[in-house]
């Protein structure tokens, strides 16, 4: 089913997850047979069949789980008239990298970090901020001197789901005043700040203080 595997990597290519099943076996005179391919996402069909509504609606019922899980399985779904037996492969959606400004360090950065697992995407500035970014981000801004800085960091601030990592390539001299426009300015941000810093201590994670008290 060639439309099934033009589908499977245009998802692929936009950083979405999703599952390909492959009927490998049949047994009976079920309405399928060996080869037939349908693509999932965790809610719904996206393409093709594997022969009949019912064991389209048993491979979707499995589909967030083998997500979560990230391993590939065999399935056998049953119809009155046979069974069929399926591969059900998850790809997980890549993470993306966003590297900001045309620099030598982002050109570099960008060469290498598909190496790595990322699928990267580019962009000069808040112009050109690409559309298909997918939920799993993380950023480099490598033009601290860009003049539209403190807008791309604030629009990406502003994402449903923010950027799990957002760098700025520069020394504090050359990144402190854009830090500092983002800081929390009313009583209910700072307080939001702090509270973020005690859930942290409290669960023994790093975050807790930007410059740890000193002891006496």
């Amino acid at each position: 089913m060639p439309e099934v595997e033009i589908e499977l990597a245009r998802r692929l290519e936009a950083g979405e997850e999703v599952v390909l099943a492959t009927v490998v076996r049949t047994d009976g005179a079920p309405p399928s047979a060996p080869g037939a391919k349908a693509l999932l996402a965790r809610e719904s069909a996206l393409a093709g069949t594997l022969g009949c509504s019912e064991f389209d609606s048993a491979a979707q019922a499995d589909a967030a789980g083998l997500l979560d899980a990230g391993e590939p399985a065999l399935r056998t779904y049953r119809h009155d008239l046979g069974s069929i037996e399926v591969y059900l492969e998850p790809h997980r959606a890549q993470p993306t990298l966003l590297v900001v400004a045309d620099t030598p360090v982002g050109r570099a950065l960008a060469r290498s970090a598909g190496e790595t697992g990322f699928r990267v995407r580019t962009a000069a500035g808040l112009d050109d901020l690409p559309a298909d970014l997918g939920d799993d981000l993380y950023v480099v801004h490598t033009n601290h001197d860009a003049p539209d800085l403190p807008d791309v960091l604030a629009r990406l601030l502003e994402r449903r789901l923010p950027p799990r990592y957002l760098g700025l390539m520069g020394s504090r001299r050359h990144t402190g005043h854009h830090l500092d426009a983002l800081a929390a300015r009313t009583p209910e941000e700072i307080a939001l700040s702090m509270l973020a810093g005690l859930v942290a201590v409290r669960r023994g994670g790093p975050g807790g203080w930007l410059d740890p008290p000193r002891s006496s």
